[in-house]
This record gives structure tokens, C-alpha cells and sequence, in this order.
């Protein structure tokens, strides 16, 4: 077993390389900081010594992520946006494509002074708590029908400073009192819903599949279940003015857009993520 830091590092490589996990080198050294009680922004000590602890702790890691257990989910957190957020797999982990959601949801704020938001399907609460992060006068309620994914979210806006200005409600929206239990009108309303047509669960990346929570990837036989339910009920809680944006998976853009757009809804745009993928469909009544 090897003791020194430069040691343990490129044996992790190795292992990690061997295993095809991606960044095998940028791994590592995330997992040795953390064993080694640094932040993710200091540079290892390579000539130091590992403790007893520090080894066995980095090994625990290690093992978790050569099974493909996600890396941040070992961590216990990820960043997102501008922030890091606790995750875990009572949640979703946060993806770089559902920033383009927050900061069209940031942009039409500043804009059109949205104050009063909601987020269904909240999960560790990264897109409620990065609006309000940027937006210092609004305040928002995160709704999610997982107790543990809820939990997250309170423990998330508590350490970014953010719980006087945010609510969580652990309910569903095909609950047939959801627009009773929410009790006000909002004039912004966001979602990153379940979108994966149940079909397609199975072939999702094992990190995907068996670490991300099922609820919050089954869309339904084609993917749109979830957003027929929020067209539903969005007319019972959005005021006049209001905006809509909602997060797309590959090729739905235009049928999420459809199935708003009947439902009295006019869709203002949709927009690509980093990729070019068509990722937020925008609309306001």
C-alpha cells in the first residue's frame, strides 16, 4: 500500500484509467483532497505522507468510484451555477445544460421584475436557489413529492444563507390538492421535470440509472406525462404576466412548447443550451 500522496495519487489513476472513468487524473485529486481535508482549489502535496485515515478514507472513495458510483454523490456535493450543492441519492445530480434554465429564469427576472417563483420537481433545490441567489427580492417554493429530496433542499438553502426567502413543499403536482396546499399565485414558474420515456430508462449510463433517483427521471411511455400535469395546473397558480420555463430533453422542445401552447400559453422562446441542444422552452400567458 503506497504512503506517500505522489504514490496513492498515480495508483488511483491507474485504477481509475483501467475502470474507464473519465478524468482519471482530475478524479483522483478530487478524492485526495478531500482525504486529505483540503478544498478542491488547493494543489496537492505530493511529497507529503498520507495518515492511516486519510488512506483508508481515500481507498473508501476510491472503491465507491470504480463502481461507477458518481463522483459527486462520494463527495456529497456538486457545483453548480455559481454555488456547490449538497447532493445525495435522495437527488438528482445538478447538470451543466439546466444552467441555461437559471439564467434565462435570472435574465426575465431582472427584466420584468418576477418576484414570487416556483419550482416543481425542486430535487436538491439548484435551480429555486440559484435564482434567488442573483434575485435578492424574490422569493420562491420548491416542491418535490420525495421527503429525502426535500430534506436536501432545506439543507441546501440554509447553507447558502438563502432559507428566509425560500419554502419547500414536499407534494406532487398530480395531487389533487396541490394548488390548495400552495396557497398563492406565482408569476414565475420552472421546472425540470421527469422526461426520460420509460422505455429508454434501461439504456441511461449506470451512474444515471442506478444512482439518480427513478422519480426524477421517468417521464412516462413518451416522456411528456409530467408536463401535460404542469399545463394543467399552471393557469391555477400563475398570475397575468406570467412566465413559464421549462426544461426539454433531447427533441421535445417543440411537443413541451405544443403542450402548453393549447392550454392558452404563448411561447416566447426556446433556447439552446452549451451544446446547441434546444434546452428551455420559455412561455408567459
Amino acid at each position: 500500500m503506497p504512503h506517500s500522496v505522489s504514490e496513492i495519487y498515480d495508483s488511483a489513476v491507474v485504477r481509475l484509467t483501467k475502470a474507464q472513468i473519465p478524468s482519471p487524473r482530475l478524479e483522483a485529486r478530487l478524492m485526495l483532497l478531500e482525504a486529505l481535508g483540503l478544498s478542491a482549489d488547493e494543489a496537492l502535496p505530493f511529497s507529503a505522507v498520507a495518515d492511516g485515515h486519510q488512506k483508508i478514507f481515500f481507498e473508501t472513495m476510491l472503491n465507491k468510484r470504480l463502481q461507477h458510483f458518481p463522483l459527486c454523490k462520494i463527495l456529497g456535493r456538486k457545483g453548480f451555477y455559481k454555488y456547490d450543492f449538497i447532493v445525495n441519492e435522495q437527488v438528482l445530480s445538478p447538470r451543466p445544460d439546466t444552467e441555461t434554465l437559471v439564467e434565462a429564469a435570472v435574465e426575465f427576472s431582472q427584466k420584468y421584475g418576477l418576484r414570487q417563483m416556483v419550482d416543481f420537481g425542486t430535487g436538491s433545490g439548484c435551480i429555486l436557489l440559484s435564482v434567488l441567489g442573483d434575485i435578492p427580492e424574490m422569493t420562491g417554493t420548491g416542491v418535490d413529492i420525495s421527503s429525502g429530496a426535500v430534506a436536501v433542499a432545506a439543507r441546501n438553502a440554509e447553507k447558502l444563507g438563502l432559507f428566509t426567502r425560500a419554502e419547500f413543499l414536499n407534494a406532487g403536482w398530480f395531487d389533487k390538492d396541490i394548488v390548495t396546499r400552495l396557497g398563492r399565485k406565482y408569476d414565475l414558474m420552472v421546472s425540470n421535470p421527469p422526461y426520460i420515456p420509460s422505455k429508454d430508462i434501461a439504456a441511461l449510463e449506470e451512474e444515471v440509472r442506478e444512482h439518480d433517483p427513478l422519480l426524477a427521471l421517468d417521464g412516462g411511455k413518451d416522456g411528456l406525462r409530467d408536463y401535460r400535469r404542469l399545463a394543467e395546473i399552471a393557469p391555477l397558480i400563475l398570475r397575468p404576466g406570467a412566465y413559464i420555463m421549462l426544461e426539454a430533453g433531447i427533441g421535445q422542445a417543440d411537443e413541451i412548447a405544443a403542450v402548453f401552447t393549447k392550454q392558452g400559453f404563448a411561447l416566447e422562446q426556446i433556447r439552446p443550451d452549451l451544446n446547441g441542444i434546444a434546452r428551455c422552452v420559455i412561455l408567459h400567458n
